[in-house]
């Protein structure tokens, strides 16, 4: 059979297209490259804001309009079943803990959900980039967060599979390697392993190859700061990293029950940064909390200025069904979130134009890992930094670069 696979969402939701990419290739069936020449039709959603639901209900409309068999699969189905089933009655639901059923739903066979670690599926990656979950779930519970409700409570796999599992990868031809998970810092917590330990193992492999590593929050990485940093010294990670703050102000932070303060945040950053002043540091910012005042959201432009981040992720906050702060009173009207966005956005774009300034006139390694159009090429430097080229190379060439130019986004180099 041919089936047609379309995927949104975190790097997590690409780690189980690769699953669902795997399992399909060894069920002997096609992926289809467009909805018409397709059999069976999957979405996998992502529902972590309004307006990304809103887009996921759009497709399952263009999709219905088809008559063919559809699974709609991701969070989704683990949150929504019932507002999927009021735009495709007939579609099959495949949660995010059930993705090595897809051929069973395929098939039309019928099954009982037996737990299984992501890390013992089949997968198939596409280009030279492999994201690698290494846990399931979260052990915390954000007052906006409607992704731990789909997703369940943390469960870390074991650590041997996750090795397994990125040497499969690089054997497919993978260059970089990108863990993740919904807080990659929570991973082996109750275990008797963590983050730092992890990473240290995955570097044994003898290979050259580079390892991202996602999200971690606050609260966890401070369990084992000392571990993990000092995991970073091996030149296959990318010093690269994601440390959402969410809000410059305590007060907001509680109320989001993230569990840390400002000044957590703080000491995190200044530890890494310490020890590589030139890593990429990505952080995330939700504005417009409910009962938010303009004196908590200059807090929260003032820290931006002082840490001065690479990347910014600003998000509008979206109440979400099941979640505490949905029926938090004190909503802040549209119109203030979207002034109060855009004048982050600004900021952050002149702070990050800035931080990549600094990096004019040198030298480094780059992991070339895709191309954007004809005769351009972009990597990733060794602070995950991405640089742009249009040098004859080729993807997944490790190659020599001078920064000679750059903007908000993108560094520019030249082979030297």
């Amino acid at each position: 059979m041919k089936i047609y696979l379309e995927s949104y969402g975190c790097t997590a939701n690409k780690s189980d297209e690769s699953v669902l990419r795997g399992i399909i290739k060894k069920e002997n069936h096609e992926i289809a490259d467009n909805i018409e020449e397709a059999d069976v039709l999957v979405l996998l959603t992502c529902t972590v804001i309004g307006t990304t639901e809103q887009r996921m209900l759009s497709r399952m409309k263009v999709f219905k309009k088809t008559n063919k068999k559809i699974v709609v699969a991701g969070c989704m189905p683990s949150v929504q079943p019932d507002l999927i089933k009021s735009i495709v009655p007939n579609a099959f639901l495949l949660p995010s803990q059930h993705m090595h059923y897809i051929n069973d739903i395929i098939t039309g066979k019928e099954y009982t959900f037996i737990p299984k670690n992501k890390t013992l599926s089949p997968k198939n990656f596409k280009g030279i980039s492999a994201p690698i979950s290494i846990a399931e779930g979260c052990m915390l519970s954000c007052s906006y967060c409607i992704t731990h409700f789909a997703r369940g409570k943390l469960r870390s796999f074991p650590m041997n599979e996750i090795v397994s599992d990125v040497s499969n990868a690089l054997k497919q031809g993978c260059k970089e390697i990108q863990i993740t998970s919904q807080d990659t810092a929570s991973y082996g917590l109750g275990t008797g392993s963590n983050l730092g330990k992890l990473l240290s193992n995955i570097c044994k492999i003898k290979d050259d190859f580079r390892i991202r590593t996602g999200m971690m929050n606050p609260f966890n990485i401070q369990k084992n700061l000392e571990n993990i940093i000092s995991a970073y010294d091996d030149p296959k990670i990318y010093k690269f990293l994601h440390l959402p703050v969410q809000s410059g102000d305590n007060d907001i932070l509680k109320k989001m029950n993230r569990k840390y303060v400002v000044e957590d945040f703080l000491e995190i950053v200044d530890k890494f940064r310490g020890k590589y002043p030139d890593i990429t540091l990505s952080t995330d910012v939700i504005v417009g909390f409910p009962t938010e005042t303009g004196e908590q959201f200059n807090r929260t432009s003032d820290l931006l200025r002082k840490v001065r981040p690479d990347i910014v992720n600003i998000t509008r906050y979206s109440a979400r069904p099941l979640t505490e702060a949905k029926t938090m009173k004190g909503r802040v009207s549209t119109k203030i979130a979207k002034e109060r966005s855009k004048y982050l956005t600004d900021l952050c774009d002149t702070l990050s134009k800035e931080k990549n300034k600094e990096h004019m006139g040198k030298k480094y390694t780059v992991l070339l890992t895709k191309k954007v159009k004809d005769n351009t090429f972009v990597g990733r430097a060794g602070n995950y930094k991405p640089v742009i080229t249009n040098e004859k190379v080729e993807i997944g060439e490790f190659i020599t670069l001078k920064i000679v130019d750059s903007d908000s986004i993108h560094l520019f180099g030249k082979l030297i």
